[in-house]
């Protein structure tokens, strides 16, 4: 099983318990080795806006943010890096977007893991890609197409 680190910073209590975030890690690394170390921050909109101002130079909350990380080569490290999510936002977007809090959930665990794993979506080909990914994924764990609108609850 892959590891993971999960640090709850959030006051919201509408947050996934571990393994619900355990099951769609492992859904996403399926193709990679069980020893994968990951680190999950749940915090609130405070925290998001400083990382997403520091670290991306935009204002405001976001709902997730993943950062990656490259040891150097003389350092063994079964780390893939930190994903921060923002509860409240995901909690703010379930509702404005129709979709079931934990289906939302996990389609954002899916996507950041997926940034992680080198997956982007800058350009559209890139986007297009990854957006597979996730749907496929995610049907695997039962969830529907979350880019198909006529799958909002």
């Amino acid at each position: 099983m892959n590891s993971i680190e999960i640090q709850q910073e959030t006051t919201t209590d509408a947050v996934p318990d571990s393994g619900q975030l355990q099951n769609w890690v492992d859904a996403t690394l399926k193709d990679y080795p069980d020893d994968t170390e990951l680190v999950i921050r749940i915090v609130d909109k405070l925290e998001i806006s400083q990382l997403n101002e520091h670290y991306r130079a935009k204002p405001g909350p976001t709902n997730i943010l993943s950062f990656p990380f490259d040891a150097p080569d003389y350092i063994e490290s079964n780390l893939l890096g930190d994903l921060v999510v923002c509860a409240p936002v995901l909690a703010e977007e379930a509702l404005e977007q129709h979709k079931a809090l934990d289906h939302h959930w996990a389609h954002i665990i899916v996507h950041g893991v997926l940034h992680l794993l080198g997956y982007d979506h800058v350009e559209d080909n890139e986007a297009e890609l990854m957006e597979a990914k996730e749907i496929e994924i995610l049907a695997q764990l039962n969830i529907d197409n979350p880019y198909n609108e006529a799958n909002e609850v």
